[in-house]
């Protein structure tokens, strides 16, 4: 077990470990519940933050990690993926989708796999920074390592 991490990040850390990731959650100070808060924390662009954003569509969650420089074209996104309308989901739909809220949803460490779409801009960072489960928890990891752990289809999101 991580040591003081908050329940929601201790989650994301054990599915972290379990598919072989070694990046640390880190505990900030302040609130990093955007991406560009997110980079100012770590000391990165802001392109290269992961955001997990959660959406509704055909009766489930999406969720889609795109790069903190982008803004998802939700119409173009679903013509690419042949699926009904694609809209931000509620807070309560987040909570009940990933366990955690939003500012902090970690593309892991859900109570079930969703669906996701990884942005392939992401690809172009050597090291990218995705939340940890609450808005004041962050980890490293590789966009490979992305797409692995969270099983997404690489695409172009904005």
């Amino acid at each position: 077990m991580a040591i003081d991490l908050p329940p929601r990040s201790q989650l994301v850390h054990d599915a972290l470990r379990a598919a072989g990731i070694a990046g640390d959650i880190v505990v900030l100070p302040d609130s990093a519940a955007t991406a560009v808060l997110a980079a100012e924390a770590v000391g990165v662009e802001v392109g290269a933050i992961a955001n997990s954003l959660v959406f509704w569509s055909d009766d489930e969650a999406l969720l889609v990690m795109t790069s903190g420089a982008h803004r998802v074209d939700t119409v173009a996104l679903a013509e690419r993926l042949g699926r009904g309308p694609i809209r931000r989901a509620t807070p309560e739909q987040v909570r009940a989708a990933t366990g955690q809220v939003i500012g902090g949803v970690a593309p892991t460490g859900h109570p079930v796999p969703l669906t996701t779409i990884v942005d392939e801009d992401l690809a172009g960072y050597l090291e990218i920074w995705a939340a940890g489960g609450t808005p004041h928890t962050v980890f490293p990891l590789t966009f490979d390592e992305l797409v692995a752990l969270t099983g997404g289809t690489v695409g172009k999101v904005d």
